[in-house]
C-alpha cells in the first residue's frame, strides 16, 4: 500500500508536466505561423513599340477593264472565232460575219472612185487647153470659167468617192468582229447562223482584263474620320506613297500579291453610311476572278510608342467597359479603367489608361482582389512584336 501511493503522485507530476510542455508548442507554434503567405500572380511588364496599324475591311473584287463585245455592222454569223473562257489578246478575232454585202459595196465604191478619177482627168485637161486661149477670140472669158468649175467639181466628186471607199473599207473589215482589249473572254450569246444588228443592245461576249484586278472595299465614315484625325494629330505616322492592300481569300489563305490603295470616294453612300475605296493588286496567275469577295487590310500607317495588353489581361464589367489588374511598385493590386481599339493578334491596342511599364496580372486574377498584397512572378507570353498586323476590335471602348 505504500508503494502504491508513492507511485500515484509521480505519475500525476509527469502527467501535468506533459500538459504544460504541450500548451508551451502550442502557443509557440501560433505564434511562428501568422498571416497567411501573398497569393502569387503572373505578370507581364507592358513595354512600347513601333505597331503598323491596318483596317480589315470587306471587299469585291472586280475587272480592271471591261469590253462587251458588239456587232458594228449587221449581218450573219458565220463562225465563232474563239474559244470560251480563253485569254484573248487586243485585235484578235472573236466572230465572223457574212462580209458579201460589204465586199459589194466596196467593189462598187472603188468603181465609182475610177469614174471620178477619169472625169477629174477630162476636167482638168479642159482647162489646161482654155488657158492659152483666154486671151485670144476663140474661147470666151464665162467658158473659161466654166471649165474651171467643172474641174473642181470633179475633184470634189473624186475626194466623195474616195471617202465612200474608206467607208465600204471599214464596213468591211467590221465583219471581223475583234476584241478591243486583252483578256479573258466570257460566254458566246449567239451561235453561227445568228442574225445581228449593229450596235444591238446585247453584247456578243465580254472580255474582262483581270491582272491587274480592282478590289472595291467599304468603311464607314466614322472610322474613317477616326483614323484621318489619327493622321492628322499625328499619332499615326503614314508611310510615303500608297498605302499597301493585303487581300485574305475565302478559304483562310493570304493572297501572295499585294496591292496598293488607288483611290477613296468624295462621297458618302446615304443607305450606309460608308465610303467605298478602291485598291489595285496584281493578279498574274489569274487567281481572283471579278465578283470575289476578299477581307482586304489596309496599311494605314505606324503608330510609335504603341502600348499592346494581353487579352487575357482584359476583364470586362457587367457593363461591357474594359478594365485590367496591375501590380504596383510595392506589390499591391490596383484595379485600372481602360480603353482598347484594336485586336493585335492574341492582345489588345490599348488607346488610354495604362502606360509602358506598368505590370499587368496575366495569371492567377482568380486569387487577387484590389488592395492585396500578392507576389509577382514575370511571364513571357512571346506575344509582342512591332510586325503584327492589327484587326478590328469587336468590343472597342
Amino acid at each position: 500500500m505504500r508503494k502504491n501511493r508513492g507511485v500515484l503522485p509521480l505519475a500525476l507530476l509527469v502527467l501535468s508536466g506533459s500538459l504544460v510542455l504541450a500548451g508551451c508548442d502550442d502557443k509557440a507554434n501560433q505564434s511562428a505561423g501568422g498571416p497567411p503567405p501573398a497569393p502569387a500572380v503572373g505578370v507581364v511588364t507592358l513595354e512600347a513599340q513601333a505597331l503598323t496599324i491596318t483596317t480589315d475591311l470587306p471587299g469585291r473584287t472586280s475587272a480592271y477593264r471591261i469590253a462587251e463585245v458588239r456587232p458594228q455592222v449587221g449581218g450573219i454569223i458565220l463562225k465563232r472565232n474563239y474559244t470560251e473562257g480563253s485569254y484573248v489578246e487586243a485585235g484578235t478575232s472573236l466572230y465572223q460575219i457574212d462580209p458579201a454585202i460589204f465586199q459589194a459595196t466596196l467593189n462598187s465604191a472603188q468603181a465609182e472612185l475610177a469614174k471620178a478619177k477619169a472625169n477629174a482627168e477630162i476636167a482638168r485637161l479642159t482647162v489646161e487647153r482654155y488657158k492659152p486661149l483666154l486671151g485670144t477670140n476663140y474661147i470666151s472669158k464665162q467658158d473659161f470659167d466654166t471649165a474651171t468649175s467643172q474641174y473642181a467639181q470633179a475633184v470634189a466628186a473624186v475626194k466623195a468617192a474616195q471617202a465612200a471607199v474608206t467607208s465600204a473599207t471599214i464596213n468591211l473589215n467590221y465583219t471581223k468582229v475583234t476584241s478591243p482589249i486583252s483578256g479573258r473572254s466570257g460566254k458566246s450569246t449567239v451561235t453561227e447562223g445568228a442574225l445581228v444588228s449593229q450596235g444591238q443592245q446585247v453584247a456578243l461576249t465580254t472580255v474582262q482584263q483581270i491582272d491587274p484586278i480592282y478590289v472595291d472595299v467599304t468603311q464607314s465614315s466614322e472610322d474613317y474620320l477616326k483614323l484621318k484625325n489619327e493622321i492628322e494629330d499625328g499619332a499615326i505616322e503614314q508611310e510615303k506613297g500608297k498605302p499597301v492592300v493585303h487581300l485574305l481569300l475565302n478559304n483562310g489563305k493570304t493572297y501572295a500579291e499585294k496591292g496598293h490603295l488607288e483611290f477613296s470616294d468624295v462621297t458618302v453612300d446615304e443607305s450606309t453610311g460608308s465610303i467605298t475605296m478602291r485598291a489595285i493588286v496584281p493578279n498574274p496567275k489569274g487567281e481572283l476572278l471579278p465578283g470575289m469577295f476578299v477581307r482586304a487590310k489596309l496599311e494605314n500607317g505606324i503608330r510609335q510608342n504603341a502600348i499592346l495588353i494581353p487579352q487575357q489581361a482584359v476583364i470586362r464589367t457587367p457593363r461591357g467597359d474594359a478594365t485590367t489588374m496591375v501590380v504596383n511598385k510595392d506589390n499591391v493590386v490596383e484595379v485600372r479603367s481602360i480603353k482598347v481599339s484594336q485586336a493585335v493578334g492574341n492582345q489588345w491596342l490599348v488607346n488610354d489608361g495604362i502606360q509602358a511599364g506598368d505590370r499587368v496580372i496575366v495569371s492567377g486574377l482568380q486569387k487577387v482582389k484590389p488592395k492585396m498584397t500578392v507576389t509577382a512572378q514575370e511571364e513571357d507570353l512571346n506575344a509582342t512584336t512591332s510586325t503584327q498586323q492589327t484587326e478590328p476590335a469587336k468590343n472597342p471602348q
